[in-house]
């Protein structure tokens, strides 16, 4: 429609590109539950069982309930400001611009990493099946798919976010049944050792149960990256909060009937020795469903590493136009859209190359000690967020509006400073380089 020759507000707005509002509370949920993985206290079993003298089901359980505090937090705060910055949005906003920009700096560390250190599992998991390939080929070739898949686009993500959660959901369906049979026809534990993964009075101490807590909240990681997707969803103020906290509750209570499976049928009482401690449910697997198991978990490992690492870096290509769509980085390069599918096409290509670079230059282990860094620091700057603004600013009253962030805070600030002192050195320097980065760019617009 033309007025004078002149277009109006509804006709510029139709064509400039922008993120469509197509996704739903059930995409949401899916979304978070492919980047955490049901799958995800499979890696970590074996070390938070030798440091909580087994217990990890208590571990899984109380990392819950201490993350859904951080949850209902990310999840009142894309009430206030339902943009695809994510917290770099919320600290920025309701506390300072530098904060925001700390902030957002340090979560972009996480989201860079994860796919990072996917890229580098699922190569080596593949050179293992097919060692005439070399290393680098299967580099390249994930690459390309998680780059690939990203852009093409929000809905296809989502189609492909479903049909992982539905095989990664077969596959552990297959892992209890055969687990439970395991159990009842060769452990048969009676009365209370049916109770025993909850609390083993033989190995039982308040401080190792905390230690594989700080470690077990592992599990949990990329529940944040939901509140990403703000500018995508239907009713953001209804369905970031109630899919943020839904996917804490459903990993968390999945993977504590996973690991309680598995120390039934391997007893938690004797630690894994070193050489078996990172593959330790693999071992479960092949104890309680011979070399098929062993075969099925180890693929679908591979293909949850490869979910994760997908969808990481859609998050990651949303942060980027976040800060980039508000002059914290050029906004001419990140704070653009693809006119043709409304997406942030070049900070996809870019984080597939930092991907790529990364790839070869990072182990997994090193690259998994650096990813909790930035992690908490998004999550605690949230957590004051919601505080400040909810007990402070805003005339909406909520339950228990200052309770909440502030025991988020503190369950993830102690976390963070038990983080292991390399990875925190590490995290600064990557501080600093942000803080250069803001500097230049303050002084680029002055």
């Amino acid at each position: 429609m033309d007025i004078g020759g002149q277009s109006t507000a509804v006709d510029r707005h139709a064509k400039t590109p922008h993120l469509q509002r197509s996704l739903k509370l059930w995409h949401l949920i899916l979304y978070g539950i492919i980047i955490i993985q049901p799958t995800a206290p499979m890696s970590i079993y074996g070390v938070v069982s030798n440091v909580a003298g087994g217990h990890v089901v208590s571990t899984v359980l109380i990392a819950m309930i201490a993350m859904l505090f951080t949850a209902v937090s990310y999840g009142r705060m894309a009430r206030v400001y339902p943009s695809a910055g994510s917290a770099y949005t919320y600290v920025g906003r309701e506390l300072s611009p530098l904060g925001g920009y700390i902030v957002g700096w340090s979560m972009l560390m996480d989201y860079l990493l994860n796919p990072i250190i996917c890229v580098v599992w699922c190569s080596a998991a593949c050179r293992e099946l097919l060692p005439r390939v070399p290393y680098g080929a299967w580099v390249v070739a994930f690459v390309l798919v998680f780059t690939g898949l990203n852009l093409r686009g929000v809905q296809t993500s989502a189609r492909v976010n479903a049909l992982l959660a539905l095989g990664m959901s077969i596959v552990v369906a297959i892992f209890l049944a055969y687990g439970f049979q395991y159990i009842t026809t060769v452990i048969r534990p009676a009365g209370t050792a049916w109770m025993v993964p909850f609390y083993d009075p033989s190995t039982f101490s308040a401080r190792r149960l905390f230690h594989g807590t700080s470690i077990a909240v592992l599990t949990y990681i990329g529940f944040d990256g939901i509140s990403t997707m703000s500018e995508e969803v239907e009713n953001p103020r209804r369905n970031v909060m109630l899919g943020t906290v839904f996917t804490c509750v459903a990993i968390g209570l999945l993977s504590a009937l996973e690991v309680y499976v598995a120390q039934l049928s391997w007893p938690g009482r004797v630690p894994f020795p070193a050489w078996m401690v990172d593959t330790a449910f693999l071992h479960i697997g092949l104890r309680v469903g011979g070399r098929f198991l062993f075969l099925l978990l180890n693929a679908t490992l591979l293909v949850a590493n490869m979910g994760s690492g997908i969808a990481a870096q859609f998050g990651a290509a949303r942060l980027l136009y976040g800060m980039g769509r508000e002059d914290a980085l050029p906004r001419r390069f990140f704070g653009v859209l693809s006119p043709t599918t409304a997406i942030p096409r070049n900070n996809v290509l870019l984080t597939g190359l930092v991907t790529l670079i990364g790839a070869f230059l990072l182990t997994f282990e090193r690259g998994a000690e650096l990813l909790n860094f930035g992690a908490f620091i998004a999550f605690m700057g949230v957590n004051v967020a919601a505080l400040v603004h909810y007990k402070f600013r805003s005339p909406e009253k909520v339950f228990l509006a200052a309770a909440i962030p502030i025991l988020g805070f503190l369950v993830c600030g102690f976390i963070w400073l038990n983080l292991n002192h390399q990875a925190q050195l590490l995290g600064l320097l990557w501080i600093g380089l942000g803080l250069i980065v803001y500097r230049a760019m303050r002084a680029r617009r002055r």
